[in-house]
């Protein structure tokens, strides 16, 4: 398969499991409107809704490579981002849900955007992210997310690596 049947196959399969082809799954849209009022709490910053979306045992890797781990461990980092900055808000866009029935289990892919005042300018900052649920009693769980950064603009936090 040359390279642009395989982009072709790649974009249809990425269609067809984010719904766009057929009708989006009751998982899928579940998945959606879970992300959806993830991104409200934050931008409430609730961390309490927060941590409500997360599997106890979650694992996140930050867009700045820290890696936390629990449930309460990401709230308390939530927490403490709203204290340092009262005006940080980020935002998750799904861009596909594949779930896999089977196994109670789902990728979630898309985009991310955050933004902060910071004393020397206003942070915009965003990329790409991956989300595994897992389906359990009370519904959908984030079971882990990963944030990749592709931008970075205003005051001196995007000019410093985090590493």
């Amino acid at each position: 398969m040359n390279v642009a049947a395989a982009v072709r196959t790649a974009a249809s399969l990425a269609l067809c499991t984010s719904g766009v082809l057929g009708a989006q799954s009751a998982d899928q849209t579940a998945i959606r409107k879970a992300r959806e009022a993830s991104n409200r709490a934050i931008a409430a910053h609730d961390t309490a809704n927060i941590a409500r979306h997360f599997m106890p045992d979650v694992h996140v890797v930050t867009s700045a490579s820290a890696l936390a781990g629990g449930r309460d461990e990401n709230a308390r980092r939530f927490a403490q981002q709203f204290a340092d900055r009262p005006d940080v808000v980020y935002r998750r866009t799904p861009d596909s849900v594949a779930v896999f029935r089977p196994w109670g289990m789902a990728a979630e892919w898309g985009r991310w955007r955050g933004s902060w005042t910071d004393p020397d300018g206003k942070v915009q900052i965003g990329g790409r992210y991956f989300a595994k649920w897992q389906k359990v009693a009370e519904g959908w769980r984030i079971q882990s997310e990963t944030y990749v950064p592709s931008y970075c603009g205003g005051g001196g936090y995007c000019t410093r690596s985090p590493r």
